[in-house]
């Protein structure tokens, strides 16, 4: 099959050395299968199953293997994302195709936490793979309480507050909420777009109809909750248009 494939590279090159041209589309395909052959020859030379990059959909190259070990599917494709919930609104902290280590995107979360704000959390909820020791000697050194248990084997006479960790645990269930929410009722489990560009944009804009969502939950809570404010919305009329591994810091 490799045969075939590069006797039919050596065809299109002719044509195009006696001055054939392509259009803009039949350029980006016609790299992506020179990637792909050279992918498939390197495997094929050097007896592996695996190589950096490795392109798994003709027409959208930028997609990657990602494994998840999960039971229904042990690997995933699409985009990977991380976002922060700060104050209640989800904010989209870094995305991208590649199979990148989320515990890299903390310390860039942080800082940007304390460009908005002027200061540093007293505390960060995240999951355990983001408590390694970069990040808790980052956290440590900025007074933030990472939240979870220290790294390596118990200590024998250690004592820990589990008033603090039952609270920790219970603030998460705003994360697992909020991803619920994100992919059940906002379209980030339905993303059909076959763009690269296209995909990230959804995935921004399901963000975003989040936070809207959340806004006018709150907002009609606050106006609805007082009698007085009852009685003055009878006068005015509200209009809400929507557009179409989390971290909380407080």
């Amino acid at each position: 099959m490799l045969g075939f494939v590069k006797r039919d590279i050596k065809v299109i090159q002719k044509f195009l050395a006696q001055g054939a041209h392509l259009t803009e589309q039949q350029a980006i395909w016609w790299e992506t299968i020179q990637n792909i052959y050279e992918q498939q020859r390197s495997m094929y030379d050097n007896h592996t199953h695996s190589v950096p990059d490795r392109i798994v959909s003709f027409h959208q190259p930028w997609l990657r293997p990602i494994v998840r070990g999960k039971a229904k599917a042990s690997v995933e494709f699409g985009a990977k994302f991380d976002m922060s919930l700060d104050q209640g609104i989800a904010r989209l902290e870094y995305s991208s195709f590649d199979a990148y280590n989320e515990s890299d995107i903390l310390v860039s979360t942080i800082r940007r936490y304390h460009d908005r704000h002027g200061y540093y959390p007293e505390r960060v909820l995240a999951d355990k793979i983001y408590r390694n020791r970069k990040n808790l000697n980052y956290c440590k050194q900025r007074g933030i309480r990472l939240s979870g248990p220290a790294l390596g084997r118990p200590k024998k006479n250690e004592v820990r507050d589990k008033t603090i960790d039952d609270q920790d645990n219970a603030d998460r269930v705003a994360v697992e909420r909020g991803f619920s929410q994100l992919k059940g009722c906002f379209g980030a489990d339905l993303i059909t777009t076959k763009r690269k560009d296209t995909t990230l944009s959804s995935i921004a804009l399901s963000v975003l109809a989040l936070n809207l969502s959340q806004l006018t939950t709150d907002s009609l809570r606050q106006i609805l909750s007082s009698p007085f404010k009852r009685r003055q919305i009878k006068n005015r009329t509200f209009y809400f248009s929507f557009f179409t591994k989390f971290i909380i810091i407080q």
